[in-house]
């Protein structure tokens, strides 16, 4: 049985008392109210008892004073073991001192925390503090702000970007072409001729990029032999026929050096002689378009969509049971939106350029066909939209590097069994379909991924008015002593709890020791404080 020693007296026994006599005990504060003013009555009568019967009875009858009821005889129990802890030296209560073999050990608070205690604090819930501060001009600023995210959440994210809807921007495409018209030429190397789209379209099968051709340089019946190189190939000029190795290639030229230097006289610049097809081509280039009228062909692009991940596919061609309408119609963005049928003029207009200056040395047109569907509107509210630029565009004017042009030929076969060609140098424009789109449709997972982030957002006004009254106001230093609290040695921060730590445990009055008790003297049992339990009478 653990005992009390206090000032040299007897040991008197604890019983079965389990109320822990710390300094934060609010029960203990509540009994003392509640038996203040029986204690003093009660200890006088027991003192005045064992002052005048010493070898009366022991010290259990003589605190067996007389009550009105149960309940009251409770709490003259209580006040009796109070009396007993309160006679113990405050160092004892306050954990300055440690019983040794039997006296009173209390914790230390500056031992380490019980681990059951660490670990139940983990699941401790701990709220944000919130300081109201009176400034009229922060909570403007915060008004602002929060307006501000306000309306880029819903007009942005939502409203323009349709932050609610899943997207897709895998398109699968396909691209097919067809260009009409026909146009007759007549030039002094060729005489009359007529071109058709199998003539002037590179490549013939339609696909999403073709050529058309505008202007040409004609070098007819081209047979293999030997001739002189072009004086504007600087590999093939010569001095002596030493210049010209024997089976050397021309860099840049039209044939094989055959070892010969060819020059009008001994003192002047000649050029190698090569075996290639001869006559090399000409060098003398239009000064207008000889396929300037295409301008009014016309070329069908015809496009299929689709987007996988929904499983829709649309195409930009009218659905109609009869070709009339495609047979009339040419495209409009207003009236005619599903028209694929377009004039050359009209691209190379859209585009921003003239098509007789484009087609005297050619150049490169993009067609972008953009596909946005919003699918939540439905079938009908998918539409494709063309936009036209020129993709050769050059910083200088005029530049070499201007224009877009390349060779090929056509062989024949004479009676005689020969074979000669026609060298065509083909000036034209080049277009190139490029198909892009976006697909998009509700779905409640980035609806909520979008709400969440904004509303994360909105604590970006809290922050930068914190910022504002911690560091940019004359009163800072006020606010940052509301706003942050430093723990104290318990742990508690609350300033509207009950600190029953900080207040010094009431020692008692001299009136309420107790006097030493005798060897075969003891102390009475005593039980927990509760109004529900009742003493019972002493035998």
């Amino acid at each position: 049985m653990v005992s009390i020693k206090h000032r040299g007296a007897a040991a008197l026994p604890l019983c079965s008392l389990q109320l822990r006599c710390s300094r934060g005990s609010l029960l203990l504060k509540l009994m003392n109210r509640s038996v203040r003013n029986q204690r003093v009555g009660s200890w006088h009568g027991v003192k005045r008892g064992v002052a005048q019967n010493p070898g009366g009875p022991d010290y259990k009858d003589a605190g067996a004073l007389p009550r009105r009821d149960s309940t009251r005889g409770s709490l003259s129990q209580f006040s009796h073991c109070h009396a007993v802890l309160s006679a113990v030296p405050p160092q004892r209560v306050r954990g300055e001192g440690a019983f040794r073999g039997s006296e009173l050990q209390t914790p230390s608070t500056d031992m380490a925390p019980d681990c059951k205690g660490v670990l139940l604090s983990a699941f401790d819930y701990k709220t944000e503090k919130y300081v109201i501060a009176k400034n009229k001009k922060v909570g403007v600023l915060y008004r602002l702000i929060q307006l501000t995210l306000l309306g880029y959440i819903i007009g942005w994210v939502f409203v323009t970007k349709k932050g609610y809807q899943e997207t897709d921007e895998s398109i699968q495409s396909s691209v097919i072409t067809k260009v009409k018209g026909v146009l007759l030429t007549n030039t002094s190397g060729t005489g009359p001729r007529l071109w058709g789209p199998e003539d002037y379209v590179i490549p013939q099968q339609g696909e999403a990029v073709l050529f058309i051709t505008t202007n040409f340089l004609e070098t007819p019946n081209q047979r293999l032999g030997y001739c002189a190189e072009s004086f504007k190939v600087l590999d093939g000029r010569c001095r002596e026929n030493g210049d010209c190795p024997e089976g050397e290639a021309v860099v840049a030229g039209n044939g094989v050096k055959t070892g010969r230097c060819l020059k009008k006289d001994r003192n002047s610049t000649g050029t190698c002689e090569i075996y290639g097809w001869c006559p090399i081509e000409r060098s003398h280039r239009p000064d207008v378009p000889l396929l300037g009228r295409t301008e009014s062909f016309t070329v069908y692009i015809k496009n299929f969509i689709r987007f996988p991940k929904f499983h829709f596919s649309k195409s930009n061609v009218l659905e109609t049971a009869t070709d009339t309408y495609l047979k009339t119609c040419l495209y409009d963005e207003v009236a005619h939106p599903y028209c694929p049928i377009f004039g050359l003029r009209d691209i190379v207009r859209r585009a921003g350029y003239d098509f007789q200056d484009m087609a005297l040395l050619g150049g490169s047109i993009g067609i972008l066909i953009e596909w946005h569907c919003d699918l939540d509107k439905g079938y009908s509210e998918c539409h494709p939209r063309y936009t036209f630029t020129r993709l050769d565009v050059n910083a200088t004017p005029n530049s070499v590097s201007s224009g877009y042009n390349f060779r090929y030929a056509r062989y024949f076969k004479n009676a005689a069994g020969e074979t000669h060609r026609t060298l065509l140098k083909v000036y034209g424009i080049r277009f190139d379909i490029l198909v892009h789109g976006k697909a998009g449709k509700f779905n409640i997972i980035p609806t909520i991924i979008n709400l969440g982030s904004g509303l994360a957002l909105m604590g970006a006004g809290s922050f930068f008015c914190d910022m504002v009254l911690l560091y940019m106001m004359k009163k800072s230093t006020l606010y940052r002593e509301r706003k942050f609290e430093k723990d104290n040695k318990n742990g508690n921060n609350n300033r509207d709890s009950v600190e029953v730590s900080e207040e010094p445990v009431k020692q008692p009055s001299e009136v309420e020791h107790l006097t030493d008790p005798t060897s075969d003297q003891r102390t009475v049992g005593t039980t927990p404080f509760s109004t529900e339990q009742h003493d019972k009478p002493s035998e």
